[in-house]
């Protein structure tokens, strides 16, 4: 028994004639009984009564029609939820990322590719970004949002969007007078990092103030960007976080620019080199799409 079976029928039982069946099926009506006659050689039984008015159903034919176009039904959901998989309009995304991306452009982008990808489950996994990297090449999760970019044999990343750095500082701090501050001003000054274990990122900071002369001394060090802005306004030192990080906490703190070569916080989307899966493209594909018109 082949689908054309099925069709076949149908078509005859909701037509109640060959005839007619045979002209909405674009074929001859010769072929379209003996394939009707097959369907039935196949059952062991009847399905039609052809009189000489019209085809009527038998009692198994009506049995056998409300399986038959429950079959095709099931088999126009399969292909067309099929199609949508292979073309990006439907299936799971799992994204990891740190919770401080979450106040940035995020969950706008989220929302406004729900919208327009209604039947993509989309579910954020926040966790460290060395953990991130390790659920990529493990395949537990398809994309990683990082501050970090990484290129290499597995994975391959591109920018999504930009976010500089700035200067966290307690407030009524002697640099809280000035504008504009350059890296190196911070060279006598306790920090607040990042855990250098656990953080690209905080590793690139590191970097940074080496680059501008001096060895960060690190008063605490954190897992989390969002608990940066409590440990400042606590007065236990400064900081170089991302700008979008100051939604988070303003009473106790200041923040302020650098002023020439300051560090990036820019956000990279990065995934695995061999995965063409059109739900990760396409999820790209939206946000870069969205960022670009609210620039």
């Amino acid at each position: 028994m082949e689908l054309r079976h099925l069709r076949y029928f149908v078509a005859v039982a909701q037509e109640s004639s060959f005839t007619r069946a045979a002209q909405r099926l674009h074929i001859s009506q010769p072929p379209l009984s003996q394939q009707i006659g097959d369907l039935e050689s196949e059952l062991g039984t009847r399905l039609l009564m052809r009189t000489s008015r019209r085809v009527e159903l038998t009692a198994a034919g009506e049995a056998f029609l409300e399986h038959a176009k429950a079959i095709l039904e099931r088999v126009d959901q399969a292909r067309s939820h099929a199609r949508a998989i292979g073309s990006g309009g439907a299936g799971r995304l799992e994204i990891g990322l740190s919770g401080s991306l979450l106040l940035g452009p995020m969950p706008q982008l989220i929302a406004a590719y729900r919208r327009s990808h209604s039947a993509v489950a989309v579910v954020l996994h926040e966790m460290t970004p060395a953990a991130q990297l390790a659920g990529l090449r493990d395949r537990k999760i398809d994309l990683s949002f990082s501050r970090t970019a990484l290129n290499d044999d597995v994975l391959v990343s591109e920018q999504i969007w930009p976010d500089p750095v700035v200067v966290a500082l307690p407030r009524g701090h002697p640099m809280t007078k000035r504008r504009k501050l350059e890296l190196a001003d911070l060279r006598n000054e306790e920090f607040v990092l990042l855990r250098l274990d656990s953080s690209g990122f905080a590793k690139y900071l590191h970097a940074c103030c080496l680059d501008a002369g001096f060895v960060p001394h690190v008063s605490q060090q954190v897992v989390e960007s969002q608990a940066i802005p409590s440990l400042v306004a606590a007065g236990l030192g400064v900081a170089l976080v991302p700008a979008s990080l100051q939604r988070v906490h303003r009473r106790g703190v200041e923040y302020r620019t650098l002023a020439r070569n300051a560090p990036r916080a820019d956000v990279y989307a990065i995934q695995r080199k061999d995965d063409t899966s059109p739900v990760v493209c396409g999820f790209i594909a939206k946000a870069k799409e969205i960022l670009a018109r609210s620039t």
